[in-house]
């Protein structure tokens, strides 16, 4: 018995270390320059064995090559890097009809919100939900939402006057990131699920409790994200998910609820929920329809958790990447509070509408160079769905890629790439300046990926993000504190940017 126990074991590992190692020879085949796997682990084992923050994997891997593709493996399932942003502009834009659908790592159930998300969908399915969403990104619809992001950003700074108070001249120690995922989270909650939250004066309401505890990407979350990615079938087959079922039934039931009550009251909301009623003809739309596709309930409930859960962390790391680099650069800080303080001046203190925000140039500066440095995306994957050729007019290679391959742009790679951008470790918003940000190739500039398959929420995110630093420099200077990480060193156990020790600072008042 134990005999053949020992054999069938053997024959199972042995099947198994085919299965693993099936994919080691891919690019040798390819006569591609590539990175040697780690078995199992593929090129990014320093980031699961947290010997490096992704962050600076990924910089590290895109600076191994110099040819304009380089082979990488995500595991043990191989990824065609693209490094010439000219190839960069093809894939995302130019001949996009090539490498229309991101990685479909996960198995398409009707039951699972991510699968349903516009992130994961695919082909016709994935258009008509773009044309779908687009229009609550709109200019006009900007106008309106603002006016919910601005009411959440003026609650986070009456909670910022009270710890002065408290504190006195000198001003107060601040954790950074718990300040900002309840704002961006009170805004997510205003703006997609039409839900007035203060997470200052309400710091245990549900809404957050969810949301941080859904986006918390402990140890065993990340684990679960690897399997998911090693073995997506199996992970079906035992119903493992990137969310555990309690958070997405939680918003399940929270549009659902809002939808129906929304549609006895005839109650109308310039937000996320508002659009996706009109899309599903619960309300009257102005609109032209673009489709006739009806969507279900996990359809568009998976819309909202999926702008909740791309936006609750992103534009909080963004919010406090630039507190953190206008604190390190006090002169860029005091440039961008003299345009901010002349701005205030001439609204005669009324509150930033939405056309001041835009026609401030040193806040945009700032912000770009923010999201040069701190991408809200570090890198996009494609899949290619009909084979390409492509001959680099700068080099004169060829690449043939295949229908199959998977895709990917490194845009924290090519972003802090010596070659595009001077000292890209300096933070230097005058490379977005009015007369060098012309010479800014689209192919190397792409904080929210390029082309069709962009981010759609990044106007947004943009909006929302200025909004907050006008009125956090507006009131306050940015200063070192005792438990502030300088030299700013990234947490290398989790796969979010943060510093090893957190976001703090010492916010000190500008008023009396």
């Amino acid at each position: 018995m134990f005999l053949e126990f020992l054999v069938l074991l053997t024959i199972g590992a042995v099947f198994f270390y085919r299965w693993a190692t099936k994919n080691d020879d891919f690019f040798e085949k390819r006569n591609m320059a590539h990175d040697k796997p780690c078995f199992l682990l593929g090129s990014g084992k320093d980031v699961i064995l947290r010997r490096k923050n992704v962050l600076e994997m990924i910089c590290e891997v895109y600076q191994r090559h110099n040819g304009i593709v380089y082979g990488v493996f995500d595991n043990r399932d191989p990824v065609i890097l693209i490094r010439e942003p000219e190839l960069i502009k093809r894939v995302l834009i130019k001949d996009h009809e090539h490498f229309v659908n991101r990685r479909s790592f996960l198995v398409g159930s009707p039951e699972n919100m991510i699968a349903n998300t516009i992130f994961m969908m695919e082909n016709d399915r994935w258009r008509d939900m773009r044309s779908t969403l687009s229009p609550a990104f709109t200019g006009s619809k900007m106008r309106q939402m603002f006016q919910l992001i601005l009411q959440c950003v003026q609650e986070a700074m009456l909670y910022l006057r009270e710890q002065h108070v408290n504190a006195g001249a000198e001003g107060f120690e601040l954790d950074m990131r718990d300040f900002t995922t309840r704002l961006t989270n009170d805004i997510i909650a205003s703006t997609a699920f039409g839900l007035q939250i203060n997470s200052y004066s309400d710091r245990d309401n549900e809404f957050y409790d969810k949301a941080r505890k859904a986006i918390n990407f402990s140890t065993l979350q990340q684990m679960k994200i690897m399997f998911i990615m090693l073995m997506p079938k199996v992970a079906e087959f035992f119903k493992i998910e990137f969310f555990e079922r309690s958070y997405t039934d939680y918003f399940m039931r929270l549009v659902l609820d809002a939808m129906k009550y929304r549609q006895e009251h005839k109650i109308h909301r310039p937000d996320m929920i508002n659009l996706l009623m009109e899309a599903r003809g619960m309300i009257p739309s102005e609109a032209p329809k673009t489709h006739f596709r009806q969507w279900s309930d996990i359809e568009v409930v998976a819309q909202c958790f999926i702008f909740f859960a791309a936006g609750f962390d992103t534009s909080s790391s963004v919010m406090n990447f630039a507190a953190h680099e206008l604190m390190e650069n006090p002169q860029i800080q005091q440039r961008l509070y003299e345009e901010i303080s002349k701005e205030d001046e001439e609204l005669e203190g009324k509150s930033i509408t939405y056309e001041a925000l835009q026609r401030m140039p040193y806040l945009d500066m700032v912000v770009s160079e923010v999201l040069r440095k701190w991408p809200v995306a570090l890198a996009v994957d494609r899949l290619c769905n009909k084979d390409y050729e492509y001959e680099s007019q700068a080099t004169g290679e060829r690449i043939e890629i295949k229908k199959g391959d998977m895709i990917r742009v490194a845009m924290a790679g090519i972003q802090r790439d010596a070659k595009y951008y001077e000292n890209p470790e300096e933070f230097n918003p005058e490379r977005f300046s009015a007369e060098n940000k012309s010479q800014i190739d689209a192919g190397i500039y792409m904080p929210f990926g390029l082309g069709p398959r962009n981010c759609i929420g990044n106007r947004f995110a943009l909006l929302e993000i200025k909004a907050y630093l006008y009125y956090l420099l507006r009131d306050y200077c940015l200063e070192a504190s005792p438990k502030t990480c300088t030299p700013l060193e990234l947490d290398k156990t989790t796969i979010q940017l943060r510093p090893k020790n957190g976001f703090w600072l010492q916010l000190k008042p500008r008023f009396v």
